[in-house]
């Protein structure tokens, strides 16, 4: 049988609600407080199957935008694959990852996608090969600052963070751009109390404490300003290490660690990969 394509559903509030029910069940992610605060922009693209006015299948393509090595570049990454229970095992999924791919492969730089081990072997006969990360810790001597917590629910305070944001993370190799509305996916929800701001240091970091370490998700500032400074005056007097939540432009007094956790990157082989033979990370922020 065949079911009606539709690519975007945020304006539509059928579908749109229909998506968000199929995510709660499929994943127990809601996007609805996402949407109702104005945070699912066009950046965020559902390919979806239709059956009556409700949503069946659903892969989505969302658009992010980074900085390597001081060169804009444009990937897609594959998300929110999932496909409602009376509707499986019919290939719908892999349908709208082609769609995807035909709809993006010559618009974008890369496409890439995160699978756990359950999915591992379904995205290779795509062109998707799976790539090692790496997260570098380096170790820090806390002192006292200025830091303190933004609250997501203030609409001043959310201004200061997307202030901050448009400067991106002048410490990072491989920084994301123009996607505001994903990083609140983040921190309107979930990581709404881990957002820190300094006037000191003109920076606004997304950090949170995890025993002995800090880990340190991202940093945006000027490019003046000083990330040894400011890891040092986030970390609780306790901490011995920053892990951080993307790749540092150079090597510091840390080491890298390949990432072990089920949540493998497969990167699309018909583009370039710029993973290969360096020791690199998505930025955590940037996982749609």
């Amino acid at each position: 049988m065949k079911y009606k394509l539709v690519k975007q559903v945020v304006h539509d509030d059928v579908l749109r609600n229909s998506f968000i029910n199929l995510a709660i069940k499929t994943f127990d992610l809601s996007f609805k407080e996402w949407y109702k605060k104005g945070y699912w922009t066009e950046s965020y693209i559902p390919y979806a199957f239709v059956d009556h006015n409700k949503v069946i299948a659903n892969a989505s393509a969302n658009i992010i935008d980074l900085m390597w090595q001081g060169e804009p570049m444009r990937y897609i990454q594959i998300g929110t694959v999932m496909t409602a229970t009376d509707y499986r095992e019919k290939g719908l999924a892999s349908q709208l990852i082609n769609h995807i791919l035909a709809d993006w492969q010559d618009q974008a730089d890369g496409i890439f996608l995160f699978a756990n081990s359950t999915t591992v072997d379904f995205y290779p006969k795509f062109g998707f090969e799976q790539t090692d990360e790496y997260q570098y810790a380096l170790p820090v001597t806390p002192v006292a600052g200025d830091f303190r917590k933004l609250d997501m629910d203030k609409e001043s305070d959310v201004n200061i963070l997307k202030y901050y944001y448009q400067k991106a993370n002048p410490f990072s190799r491989l920084s994301a751009h123009n996607n505001f509305g994903l990083l609140m996916f983040y921190c309107s929800a979930f990581m709404k109390h881990f957002v820190y701001y300094s006037e000191k240091n003109n920076a606004v970091a997304i950090a949170m404490q995890n025993d002995h370490a800090l880990l340190c998700f991202d940093i945006f500032c000027d490019s003046t300003s000083s990330m040894t400074r400011i890891v040092n005056e986030l970390a609780a007097q306790h901490t011995r290490q920053v892990i951080l939540g993307f790749t540092p432009r150079e090597d510091r007094a840390g080491e890298y660690e390949k990432i072990e956790i089920d949540d493998f990157l497969f990167i699309y082989a018909a583009k370039e990969n710029i993973f290969k033979e360096r020791k690199l990370m998505f930025p955590t922020l940037s996982h749609a």
